[in-house]
């Protein structure tokens, strides 16, 4: 076997000393692993937009890859830690919503409440559990532990209440969930979806009042700043201007209504 990956997906940014501090307990418990940083740059507090970014990245990680994800608005009250084992991976996480995607689509085989001192800092910060409590489960899992060992089965956990696209005869309504660095806005729309409206006739995609031109299959096929629309990589119906801000030329972002009709 390889050396253990560790992933961390958070909403520290990297001005501070959080993220590092975190590696560095990890380390200290599992000294062998790569830690691999998904990204730092969560929205602060935005549980949904960790869920997503966590959703389209995991799979593509080595079998036992321990993700340590914490996006955590409820530090220090009594939302619980857990650490779930699903498919080829394991999570680390506070019991808020953020792992609803991925455990959506792989129901977790075992879900564990972090109750084991043991397997934590000696003192536990109640601003910080990142450092004293998830980075230290993560690692002992990197480490080889059993994942019962962190503490008693967790029972029911927290889901997200995630928007799905509402389908009729000729019509389909979805929203932006998500807007990406370069201002593509990423819809709840997914192809399969798309594909039971678009299979016969022509197609009107409007975001809120204004249209958009077409579909493409990938950006450069769209004019310079030409706003289109196109499956993404993870395969979502993505609101796109080639080489610009979809979002900044349309005003948009989350929550953004997306109606395509079928024209008559």
């Amino acid at each position: 076997m390889g050396r253990p990956v560790i992933a961390l997906l958070t909403d520290f940014g990297t001005r501070d000393h959080y993220a590092g501090t975190m590696k560095g307990v990890a380390l200290g418990v599992c000294p062998d692993a790569t830690l691999v940083d998904i990204s730092h740059e969560v929205p602060p507090h935005d549980v949904l937009a960790g869920a997503l970014e966590l959703a389209a990245c995991y799979r593509y990680f080595p079998a036992g890859t321990v993700f340590l994800v914490v996006v955590d608005p409820g530090v220090g009250s009594s939302r619980r830690g857990i650490a779930a084992d699903a498919g080829e991976h394991k999570f680390v996480a506070p019991d808020n919503g953020v792992l609803t995607l991925v455990l959506d689509e792989i129901p977790p085989r075992k879900v564990v409440e972090l109750t084991e001192r043991r397997y934590a800092r000696p003192s536990v910060s109640r601003t910080f559990e990142g450092r004293d409590r998830f980075a230290p489960a993560a690692a002992w899992l990197a480490k080889g532990i059993e994942l019962s060992a962190l503490g008693r089965p967790a029972g029911s956990i927290c889901r997200l209440e995630m928007p799905q696209p509402a389908l009729a005869p000729d019509r389909l309504t979805g929203e932006v969930l998500r807007v990406d660095r370069f201002g593509n806005l990423i819809t709840n729309i997914d192809r399969k979806t798309f594909d039971k409206l678009a299979h016969e006739g022509a197609l009107d995609i409007r975001v809120g009042t204004r249209p958009v031109a077409r579909v493409v299959s990938t950006y450069a096929d769209a004019g310079a700043g030409e706003i289109c629309a196109l499956f993404g990589s993870t395969d979502h119906l993505e609101i796109a201007a080639n080489g610009a801000s979809a979002a900044a030329e349309l005003g948009a972002g989350r929550g953004a209504a997306v109606q395509i009709v079928r024209r008559a």
